[in-house]
């Protein structure tokens, strides 16, 4: 790309919720300008409505009609404009139809903009599941979106926290049928997928470790056979493609392992397997001023034909509107945005 700084298209998410308050602790960080050049997806009265509460009244908030239009300067948030609910109607931590659709539409405009090449990149903060349906959109989540509106089939979620990384298998449905879903050709996909991510990331020759399904990766069959039907049979396939995947492994000693260098990126059976490491490194509660000490890291949708990062974590209603969150899951997921920006071709 001619200019250094890819430009980064970050929604608002539910404007119930924590997006507005993240976002302008994110942006209020000059630095981030040094990286990218973002552009806020959303109503820009949202984003004024929390200059105060977050702290930084200095800041300013710039309407504009396209990417075109934005001067991405510190101490200035540019925002591309949509007429979403009224901030005079809007109530923070409160579940509703119009924001659950407000949500949707920020989404959806922020992958057009990629898809015509007009931002390099799009980073999403929270938006919530029950009112995405509630606003007559019945996806799963932000993942399931981005690949109907792609158009893509192949595609997985990745989570990262500092440099543990974890990618599934199957994300959004019951653990009975996560594990029907543990089949040879899906889990050579997400190991494919996984090391595609590692790639594009700037690591050579990535290692990817695979996690077996059942206690002790099975224990040769004796605690179950998808290790030794499809698991194994997966790696095989992958290590003939030359990829460095290994396994199976354990899966109560593969995060240790992987945070201590040993993989460049986990392959997880189900949601859960992958989500609570990441979070219990990630997320950190100060026990004693009985409050969140750091929520950091990074949920990324892999496969996709654009780029999409995004906090990981919720909108945090119970919060909302008071100016506790933090905004450092945001700064990391813009970063991740700039990271696979600048090494895709």
């Amino acid at each position: 790309m001619s200019e250094p700084r890819p430009i980064v298209a970050i929604t608002e998410g539910d404007p119930a919720g924590i997006g507005p308050e993240i976002i302008v602790k994110a942006l209020a960080d000059s630095s981030v300008y040094g990286r990218c050049r973002p552009l806020v997806v959303g109503d820009a009265r949202h984003l004024e409505g929390v200059l105060g509460i977050v702290g930084h009244p200095e800041l300013r908030v710039r309407r504009v009609g396209s990417p075109a239009e934005a001067i991405f300067e510190p101490g200035t948030i540019d925002v591309l404009h949509l007429d979403l609910i009224d901030p005079g109607r809007l109530v923070w931590g409160q579940l509703s139809a119009e924001c659950g659709d407000d949500a949707f539409r920020c989404v959806e405009r922020a992958i057009r903009l990629a898809l015509d090449g007009e931002v390099d990149a799009t980073c999403t903060a929270p938006l919530n599941k029950e009112a995405l349906h509630l606003g007559g959109h019945q996806f799963d989540g932000h993942t399931e979106i981005y690949a109907r509106l792609t158009g893509s089939s192949r595609y997985s979620m990745m989570l990262a926290s500092g440099d543990l990384r974890v990618v599934h298998v199957s994300t959004h449905c019951s653990l009975r049928e996560a594990c029907d879903r543990v089949r040879r050709d899906r889990v050579l996909e997400v190991i494919e997928i996984a090391h595609e991510a590692m790639v594009d990331l700037g690591i050579e020759a990535p290692r990817v470790g695979v996690c077996g399904l059942n206690p002790h990766a099975g224990e040769n069959g004796l605690f179950g056979r998808e290790e030794l039907d499809e698991i194994i049979p997966a790696i095989e396939a992958a290590q003939a493609e030359g990829i460095r995947a290994i396994g199976p492994l354990p899966p109560d000693t593969a995060f240790s392992q992987a945070i201590g260098g040993w993989y460049d990126i986990v392959v997880c059976m189900y949601h859960d397997q992958g989500h609570i490491p990441v979070k219990v490194t990630g997320f950190v509660y100060d026990r004693q001023a009985q409050a969140w000490g750091r929520v950091a890291g990074v949920n990324v949708t892999l496969g996709l034909p654009i780029i999409r990062t995004s906090v990981d974590h919720g909108t945090a209603f119970e919060i909302a509107g008071t100016g506790a969150a933090s905004g450092d899951s945001m700064v990391n997921a813009i970063d991740y945005a700039v990271r696979l920006a600048r090494n895709r071709p």
